[in-house]
């Protein structure tokens, strides 16, 4: 008999597939958060695609509907800090990025750092402050860094800032300018859960203690920043074929040839879905973007982006109806 018969059979070796480890990271994260953040998992899945991308988020709803504990789990699962901004009608740029006081014991200015100084940022109800405390954010979300007193400060990596606003037909608000609007990645919406989530939501309150709410102290950690800017540097390899990227584009200019939009998305919309189709990519494990990804996209990335001509929007149609119509009207490619 030969030696060859005799030997044992080799072992087989296979390489491991870093965008499937990390979907598998992912997913856990995504569960781990769900925890205090029941019956929102598509708004779950935008916010992660978000930070994936390296982009900020605005996110538009009723109070009460649980932002606040997922940004918190979200920090949490990363071993990040967090950072909560309420925005009020008197509230000041430096109150949000910091200033320099004069310390009188050592007879020298001191930097005071202000709350942006994190890895995740939740501006509360960022319509309710003038137009100059909003513009106050434009540079750090822009370059990752602030300029107090001529000093350019970088913020902490990854940064992700996470805005809500009321509905602008509510009293008090100050509706953010398109030159704003333009630097959030995406616009989520979120609405109430539903019947079996609101269920649970209201059994796991009213059981805690003083019925004070979800705790997020249980939330495990199961990575550090460190490896989600390596998670985002795998997003940014995820493969977009030329198709797919011209697919992102026609559904783009669509949006300024289509009647009835007063306001068609920008170049930077076409830019925006690739890095958040990528981002869904990941989500899967996959390391290349499919047609459903961009479709999956157009809504969040793309709302904030189109403005109705104004005779729709008094008829009451949405933004989001529009979008569906152009998505069915533009030729995909074939996988």
């Amino acid at each position: 008999m030969s030696d060859s018969l005799d030997a044992p059979p080799a072992i087989q070796t296979y390489a491991p597939d870093p965008h499937a480890d990390a979907g598998h990271l992912l997913q856990r994260i995504r569960n781990e958060v769900a925890s205090v953040f029941l019956g929102q998992t598509a708004v779950m899945d935008q916010i992660l695609a978000a930070l994936l991308a390296g982009g900020h988020v605005l996110i538009e709803g009723l109070p009460g509907l649980g932002k606040t504990h997922a940004v918190i789990a979200l920090a949490r699962t990363i071993g990040g800090s967090f950072k909560r901004i309420q925005f009020t009608p008197d509230l000041m740029p430096s109150d949000v990025m910091g200033h320099s006081l004069y310390d009188m014991g050592q007879q020298a200015f001191r930097l005071r750092h202000g709350p942006i100084f994190a890895h995740f940022v939740l501006a509360d109800e960022i319509n309710r402050a003038p137009a100059k405390t909003q513009s106050a954010l434009l540079e750090a979300m822009q370059e990752q860094q602030v300029t107090i007193d001529g000093e350019s400060l970088p913020l902490p990596s990854p940064f992700m800032v996470l805005a809500t606003q009321n509905p602008i037909e509510q009293e008090g608000t100050y509706p953010l300018p398109e030159a704003q609007l333009d630097r959030f990645l995406m616009k989520i919406q979120i609405g109430y859960p539903g019947m079996q989530e609101e269920e649970q939501i209201v059994a796991a309150v009213s059981s805690g203690r003083a019925g004070t709410g979800l705790s997020t102290g249980g939330i495990q950690i199961l990575c550090t920043p460190a490896e989600i800017m390596q998670a985002q540097e795998l997003c940014a390899s995820v493969q977009a074929v030329p198709e797919v990227i011209a697919y992102a584009v026609r559904l783009v200019r669509a949006t300024r040839e289509m009647k009835g939009i007063s306001l068609g998305a920008g170049t930077r919309g076409a830019i925006s879905l690739v890095r958040v189709a990528k981002a869904y990519a990941l989500l899967q494990g996959r390391n290349y973007v499919i047609p459903d990804d961009i479709k999956s996209a157009v809504r969040p990335v793309l709302r904030h982006r189109v403005q109705l001509a104004p005779e729709l929007a008094i008829s009451g149609q949405q933004i989001d109806h529009t979008l569906d119509a152009i998505v069915n009207q533009t030729d995909a490619p074939r996988r």
